[in-house]
């Protein structure tokens, strides 16, 4: 297959790959002459397009023509236009429910003394400002030599960031609250903080933000106050290493996992293999009693109905016509366009509006009902596909998606990126040129989709992997020891 019709009442195809001009291609079941070369993700018309007429792409519109486009032209950005515009109204009008798919099985976890599991059992090493990111490196060091003499520890990682101090108002609280939900994170069977001393969110203050907590499983550490912060440190890293060491992989039901879906460097093929994939293994899960979180709020603009019809009630519907309608006013107090979007690298993968990476991105939340919508740096508390308020920046929601309890993220992509962060990043290519061609970064490809293996047999293979990942098994980002942050600013440094 050369090309593809998304839908029937599509006027656009996707080429499978790369095409030339003057070839004959049948997509849409019927044979198209190409007046253009088509790169591999891109778009076609299949039948003359007027000016002003929408471009139809998944059965819904991404854009609409800017030029008269006849069949078998490149359909792309410079002939379409976005119909993205201002704030929108909205009315609730639920479809039917479908039934999700289930299935039986378990992973082996770690069962913390508040109830919550974790699928890694590392010590973190929280700063609360950036003032001692070297102490905090250097300390990492020493945690992992501690770390070495357990085999029932995934080791030690120090959580850089550049704030905590010079920060007021929300931007304030926010880090707090991050960071607050970082050291609560079950995968973290013990915890180092560390302060500086002077700064904003110093120890006392964080104790605010941070509530009731385990002593034995938090440890403190101000640096100002001891002579010397590298043997200190020492010290209680012993002490926490030796209380994570009492934890151990116990089975745990599949009910206990939270996934965070995400994509990033998306591609033409993103809406049709990867984020599909990632929705039919989110429909699994949540059917077995599991939990999905999806976010990029911005990359649910022009595709949000789908999602609001799909509101468990009328309350959850209102929270999410607020989600994307406050961070469209976001852009807009700076001055910004809304449909800014997407990247250069998607544009060059295929990808030409923002409603058509955002019909592509949304599929990561499958078929399943909305129960929830979390504000940022909010965790976890229902059941079921959660939509998160966090930007579509690949290190910014990535970040939120582990911050509010997701033990394991999968990541679509299709251009590819070798980022990670604290917790386990499972990298799914849209495309299998992409998994040949960066092997150290991709955990799954996806792009076999494209050579008719069922869609209901890559998402048990992807189950299981995510279930023998859940159980201890690495992924390439951890391989690579990559566990990256970074929290959203939106407000005054002094």
């Amino acid at each position: 297959m050369q090309a593809l019709q998304i839908n029937k009442i599509d006027n656009a195809a996707v080429a499978l790959e790369d095409l030339s001009a003057g070839s004959t291609v049948r997509a849409g079941g019927r044979e198209i002459i190409l007046h253009d070369d088509i790169h591999f993700g891109h778009k076609f018309a299949l039948k003359d397009i007027a000016k002003n007429e929408n471009i139809i792409k998944y059965g819904f519109p991404i854009g609409h023509a800017s030029e008269n486009i006849s069949a078998g032209f490149h359909i792309h950005t410079h002939n379409v236009q976005t119909n993205l515009g201002e704030i929108l109204t909205y009315q609730y009008m639920p479809g039917i429910r479908s039934e999700l798919p289930s299935t039986q099985g378990s992973f082996m976890g770690f069962k913390r003394n508040d109830g919550s599991v974790g699928i890694r059992n590392q010590v973190f090493i929280v700063p609360t400002v950036n003032c001692v990111t070297g102490t905090i490196r250097f300390l990492e060091k020493i945690g992992r030599k501690l770390c070495a003499d357990y085999t029932n520890i995934d080791g030690c990682i120090a959580v850089s960031h550049p704030y905590g101090c010079s920060q007021i108002g929300d931007d304030y609280l926010r880090t707090q609250r991050i960071l607050a939900d970082i050291v609560n994170h079950p995968n973290a069977g013990a915890v180092l903080v560390v302060g500086l001393g002077c700064e904003n969110n110093n120890i006392a203050e964080f104790k605010k933000a941070l509530g009731k907590y385990d002593e034995k499983r938090i440890r403190f550490l101000i640096t100002q106050e001891v002579q010397d912060e590298n043997a200190e440190g020492e010290n209680l890293l012993r002490q926490l290493v030796k209380y994570a060491a009492e934890f151990e992989r116990t089975e745990c039901p599949l009910s206990a996992l939270k996934i965070g879906l995400k994509c990033g460097g998306s591609d033409g093929l993103s809406g049709i293999t990867a984020n599909p994939l990632i929705g039919a293994l989110s429909d699994l899960l949540i059917g077995s009693g599991g939990t999905a979180l999806l976010t990029e709020v911005p990359e649910m603009f022009g595709a949000e109905t789908l999602l609001m019809n799909r509101a468990e009630t009328k309350e959850v519907f209102d929270d999410i016509v607020d989600l994307v309608n406050n961070f469209k006013n976001y852009f807009k107090r700076y001055g910004q366009i809304i449909s800014d979007n997407p990247s250069p690298g998607n544009k060059a993968g295929g990808i030409t509006t923002l409603e058509d990476k955002s019909l592509g991105c949304v599929q990561k939340g499958g078929r399943a009902a909305v129960t929830a919508v979390l504000d940022y740096a909010d965790t976890i508390k229902n059941k079921g596909l959660q939509l998160l308020d966090a930007p579509g920046n690949d290190s910014v929601s990535t970040t939120a998606l582990a911050a509010a309890g997701c033990q394991l993220i999968l990541f679509s992509t299709g251009r590819g990126t070798p980022w990670g962060t604290i917790v386990p990043v499972l990298k799914i290519s849209t495309n299998s040129r992409l998994a040949r061609h960066k092997v150290n970064w991709i955990d799954f490809d996806a792009g076999k989709l494209l050579q008719d293996i069922p869609m209901e047999t890559m998402r048990d293979s992807l189950f299981k992997q995510i279930l023998q990942i859940a159980s201890g098994e690495t992924t390439k980002s951890e391989d690579m020891d990559f566990h990256e942050i970074a929290i959203m600013k939106d407000g005054v440094t002094e």
